[in-house]
């Protein structure tokens, strides 16, 4: 798969993606990263640290509720950071948001990926915008209401509506990475059982990626906060290369970089 200018194994290895979040407000680092200088050099540490790919983020989507904020207050936050980075370094940049015309202001200012909480069901435009530029997209599972009948085969079939929302505008299904959305609409239980079933997936025929970096499953099985839950964090990046996903989207890019190593060196042999 190409993303930006880089080309990218399906599968056979674990990449990484860094997580640069430049809202005053996300769950774990809100508010260190969200002035330029600050950001700029998060961004060239994870680069330095093994990085593949950054994302950048301008509202903070983080589980368990958040503020909306207008698409021009975004794209202030968003597009000006993406240019720069793209000035400075050369690694692919993959923008977080639902909305299309953040989307579409990312796009001109240089992104390479749009990573869509919502698997195209929040903004209907958002399946169009990818299109039109032909940009690779990660789409997540998510939904209003944790009312499910089987919870595996409905997630599954949620993203399956994405999948057919993405070919009936004419998304290529092979630019599309899958997330299975832990700690979005899921109670602990579910995201327990999300990640240790991704297999439930691979029907779906698209790659994985998983995000569980210091998110409430790892705080809940351990009795930590946020800022040390890096243990719990490398244990599921582990999980993550043996159950073949693409993509981990991790905080500290560093140990889980490591963490991979090992594990695909461990598989290999």
């Amino acid at each position: 798969m190409r993303i930006g200018n880089r080309d990218f194994q399906t599968s056979g290895h674990t990449y990484v993606m860094g997580i640069l979040n430049v809202t005053p407000d996300s769950f774990s680092d809100g508010g260190r990263w969200n002035h330029m200088d600050d950001a700029l050099f998060h961004a060239q540490r994870m680069i330095e640290e093994g990085a593949d790919i950054l994302d950048i983020g301008g509202e903070s989507t983080r589980p368990g509720g958040y503020t909306r904020i207008s698409d021009e207050e975004e794209i202030s936050r968003v597009a000006p950071v993406i240019e720069a980075l793209k000035k400075r370094f050369d690694i692919p940049l993959s923008v977080d948001t639902y909305k299309s015309g953040v989307a579409s202001a990312a796009i001109a200012a240089g992104a390479d990926l749009i990573n869509d909480i919502w698997g195209l069901k929040a903004d209907k435009k958002m399946a169009e915008v990818i299109a039109k530029a032909k940009l690779p997209s990660c789409l997540m599972h998510n939904r209003e209401t944790m009312d499910y009948n089987n919870f595996l085969e409905d997630v599954v079939s949620d993203l399956q509506e994405t999948l057919n929302i993405a070919k009936k505008a004419g998304i290529s299904k092979d630019t599309i990475i899958l997330d299975p959305g832990v700690g979005f609409a899921k109670n602990y239980e579910q995201n327990l059982a999300i990640t240790n079933h991704l297999e439930v997936l691979d029907t779906l025929g698209c790659p994985v990626l998983l995000g569980t970096s210091r998110k409430s499953m790892i705080g809940l099985t351990l009795d930590l906060p946020s800022d040390q839950r890096e243990e719990g964090t490398m244990v599921t990046t582990v999980w993550a290369v043996q159950k073949g996903c693409m993509f981990v989207r991790v905080h500290n890019v560093q140990a889980n970089v490591r963490a991979i190593k090992m594990a695909e060196a461990l598989l290999k042999n």
